[in-house]
């Protein structure tokens, strides 16, 4: 078995090499994903659908449909180009400070794009990067304990069934004045009820780790700004002004 590669925790090398038990040909073709690395120049690459199928062999699901197996691949990447979004969204507010955030936030989430489009045009820093991530599907976040917790005490007002998976991406953020910094995000994936046609449907609720207090206060700052924005009714006035 091959070394563990640092950046993802997954085997450094994962084999494209046709199963023993396999019974239908799969893809070794990996697509290119949209999302910038930390250590070189290039995008992240994602599995192809025969590493996918070697993968889940490895971790002893020996009932994984083959003919599933690029469907599996295409929800796979969606949903990491959906994650990688969300970051690029909470970067966008605050690679420049928190200033600079709470401009971005105290419109709420609907007055964000406005106001984003003033900020960046004022000052300019380097798209965010992905260092490395992990998976950690049996560890739930503190948020999903709590979401859990109050979903079994009041299934009324919270039901929702726990998160399906957990990462944790670490993101290099470029700062106003060209220093790096290192910003963990916390993902939890969540499946939802699917749609008439029968496709699935999922939530992603990505937001920075409570590392300290600056990722804190981004938090507080763009839920709380949304959160005021509308209870006060400040939508309603700046139409009427």
């Amino acid at each position: 078995m091959s070394k563990p590669n640092p950046l993802n925790y997954m085997p450094a090398s994962l084999s494209q090499s046709r199963d023993a038990r396999q019974t239908i040909h799969l893809p070794t073709e990996r697509e290119t994903s949209s999302i910038p690395r930390g250590d070189t120049e290039a995008n992240w690459e994602y599995p192809s659908p025969q590493q996918m199928y070697n993968a889940m062999l490895r971790k002893g699901y020996d009932d994984t449909p083959e003919d599933a197996v690029e469907s599996m691949v295409a929800v796979h990447n969606f949903l990491n180009e959906g994650a990688w979004a969300e970051i690029v969204d909470w970067e966008r507010r605050f690679s420049r400070g928190l200033g600079h955030g709470w401009q971005a936030c105290r419109k709420g989430e609907e007055g964000f794009v406005e106001e984003a489009d003033r900020i960046a045009s004022s000052r300019d820093v380097a798209a965010p990067k992905l260092l490395r991530f992990q998976g950690r599907p049996n560890e739930m976040t503190p948020k999903a304990r709590i979401l859990d917790f109050m979903g079994r005490m009041y299934p009324a007002k919270f039901s929702c069934e726990p998160p399906f998976d957990r990462h944790d991406w670490y993101v290099q953020r470029r700062t106003v004045d060209g220093q790096t910094k290192e910003v963990r995000y916390v993902i939890d994936y969540y499946s939802a009820p699917p749609e008439p046609t029968g496709e699935p449907v999922f939530y992603l609720d990505v937001r920075p780790a409570v590392d300290g207090p600056t990722a804190a206060a981004e938090r507080t700052m763009r839920w709380g700004g949304d959160v005021w924005y509308r209870a006060s009714g400040a939508k309603v006035r700046e139409a009427l002004s």
